[in-house]
């Protein structure tokens, strides 16, 4: 099975997955842009243990699973993804970081907090969308 296949145990895995990932944002206050722009503002330090966690638990995962299991627990196969650093990625680093800033929004938590019933956040994803059109069309063009 190739691991990018998607079966019913994966599906479901993955749908638990992510809903205990929406709910980690929405209990950490990461849906609420105000509390975003205190962290980003130094004023509230509370999103630095939640990202530290986060940060700690990713490189666990990344670093130890391969070394701990044969293949991943559902099937298929560990793939790494090398990461080169250059002009395209610090320009997109960068407008990530200026539009986060500006909006108090990331993508991520801004789609766990539509389930919190806040649709202010749809401007910011709908910016999104926009720049990865862009993207898209400069990219080819």
């Amino acid at each position: 099975m190739q691991a990018h296949q998607m079966n019913g145990p994966k599906a479901l895995v993955t749908l638990l997955a992510g809903a205990l990932f929406g709910f980690g944002l929405s209990l950490a206050t990461m849906v609420q842009p105000e509390v975003v722009l205190g962290f980003l503002r130094f004023q509230d330090w509370g999103l630095m243990l939640v990202m530290g966690g986060a940060a700690g638990v990713t490189v666990l995962a990344y670093k130890g699973f391969p070394r701990w299991f044969k293949q991943p627990l559902l099937g298929g196969q560990f793939l790494t993804q090398p990461a080169q650093w250059n002009q395209q990625t610090r320009v997109g680093a960068a407008i990530f970081g200026v539009g986060w800033g500006m909006s108090g929004v990331c993508p991520g938590p801004a789609l766990a907090s539509l389930g919190t019933g806040n649709t202010d956040v749809l401007w910011a994803l709908l910016g999104v969308v926009l720049g990865a059109l862009a993207h898209g069309k400069s990219a080819k063009g």
